[in-house]
């Protein structure tokens, strides 16, 4: 199943909010991205149909495999590229922002080059 770009913002939600709390739930989820218990619970589903999450019974939200090597891949992304944005003079949050839009669409091959120019100028 190709995951469309929200679906991995939600994944890459849950990985950052595992990493800050010991359960993350929806209602967590959206909190954090702004979005409705509706939304929300529509995505949970979808995700957990594709095989990206599992809800426990607690409501509690976990990655399977796919789904959290798909949530690392995006989150590196986004930290390479605001790390780079940042470098190159952009304010903070304008690189995070504009990071998380470029984030989904850059391909593999250009983000190895980015990771291996940055590795140049560490």
């Amino acid at each position: 199943m190709q995951l469309q770009e929200s679906g991995e913002m939600y994944l890459e939600t849950i990985l950052i909010l595992s990493q800050k709390k010991p359960s993350v739930r929806s209602v967590d989820v959206g909190e954090y991205m702004g979005f409705s218990k509706p939304s929300v619970s529509r995505a949970v589903g979808l995700l957990r149909q594709g095989g990206f999450l599992i809800m426990r019974q607690d409501g509690e939200l976990i990655l399977t495999d796919a789904g959290r090597e798909i949530a690392e891949k995006i989150y590196e992304r986004h930290t390479v590229l605001t790390d780079m944005l940042i470098r190159l003079g952009v304010p903070p949050e304008t690189a995070a922002q504009d990071a998380c839009k470029i984030e989904h669409d850059v391909s593999d091959e250009t983000f190895r080059a980015i990771k291996q120019h940055l590795k140049q100028y560490a």
